[in-house]
């Protein structure tokens, strides 16, 4: 069984069927005049696919009236129901229609193969996002910013390079999945070290052709002894143990996801393209750090800023109260401002 530990705290959510129209039905009643449920809605991207999703919206929603908007993408490995869904739920008590999904073929969204980490329908996967937001009434169309957390933060900056309907981005312990497997979590390996991911990938596609079943490799250590540092101990820990382990988020990819991974670069262009307003959140512990570090570099935009959590690594961005609510201080207040 599912336990949805995302619903311990007050959600202000509207529940919107494929018709688009505001229903209470199978929705779960969490406080009086409070609910949540779920929307499903067809992935443009040509891929067949539908993307399981949860809006929450601010307190007093008048569905007559427009809203600002933000996507929020989850990590690599993670689902809706996890910490992009808790970013979601918080900025919507600062006035915001948002909007927590799952990644196509991951959680609930439809797909095969299962847990495919392709990360350019990853980024695709925000836009069309996007798409469905602009469907609705009570989005404002010029006012849809974007955020995520590790690699969703990644292929958010990634999508907003490409979507200009993208007109803020906040990224929370951003990785850059192609450097992270690339260059390792502290940028000690060169990427020519890197072949022998592109030869597993490569070799995973042959079995998987065979129709032997699915290679794997995992997103976060499966085992507590596998972990090389204290993060990522904390991430076998936020993955694989009551701290936020999730039925729907095994924990791995397909391995044939090697090869888009390896040589994907999510600040591709940046620094002629990210021309929007940009906040990056990031811990002064965290061994991510410098890829937020290399995104501020690159990114065009002349309205840029990093807020620092003091004392924070890159997991208790994820799920630390102390350090989500600073999160949450600089992010609402930087796409009230931008929105």
């Amino acid at each position: 069984m599912c336990v949805k530990r995302y619903l311990s705290n007050t959600v202000r959510s509207l529940v919107l069927t494929q018709g688009l129209r505001p229903t209470r039905q199978n929705s779960e009643t969490l406080q009086e005049n409070f609910v949540m449920s779920k929307v499903t809605f067809k992935n443009l991207n040509g891929l067949g696919i539908s993307i399981a999703a949860v809006i929450n919206v601010p307190e007093n929603f008048d569905e007559s009236k427009p809203y600002p908007a933000i996507v929020v993408s989850h990590p690599g490995g993670g689902v809706k129901e996890q910490t992009a869904g808790t970013y979601a739920k918080k900025l919507s008590e600062h006035g915001f229609v948002t909007i927590a999904f799952d990644a196509s073929f991951q959680g609930e969204s439809t797909g095969e193969p299962r847990q495919l980490e392709n990360p350019h329908i990853r980024t695709e996967d925000v836009s069309a996002v996007i798409d469905y937001l602009t469907t609705l009434d009570y989005v404002d169309n010029e006012r849809i910013g974007a955020m995520g957390i590790c690699a969703g933060a990644g292929y958010t900056a990634n999508a907003a390079i490409n979507d200009r309907r993208i007109k803020a981005v906040g990224t929370v312990s951003m990785v850059n999945i192609g450097q992270m497997f690339r260059n390792g979590w502290d940028n000690s390996v060169k990427d020519s070290d890197a072949i022998p991911y592109i030869e597993a990938g490569s070799l995973a596609r042959t079995s998987d052709a065979s129709g032997a079943e699915f290679v794997t490799i995992p997103m976060a250590p499966l085992k507590e002894e596998d972990a090389p540092n204290e993060e990522l101990r904390q991430a076998w820990e936020y993955y694989h143990t009551d701290r936020a382990a999730y039925c729907t988020a095994p924990g791995f990819a397909t391995a044939r996801s090697l090869n888009q991974i390896i040589t994907y670069d999510a600040f591709f262009k940046a620094e002629a393209f990210l021309t929007q307003p940009l906040l990056t959140v990031v811990g002064s512990e965290a061994g991510s750090k410098w890829m937020s570090d290399d995104l501020m570099e690159r990114a065009a935009s002349t309205d840029k800023h990093m807020y620092v959590v003091d004392g924070a690594n890159h997991m208790d961005l994820y799920d630390g109260e102390t350090p989500i609510a600073e999160a949450i201080g600089a992010l609402a207040p930087f796409f009230q401002r931008t929105l």
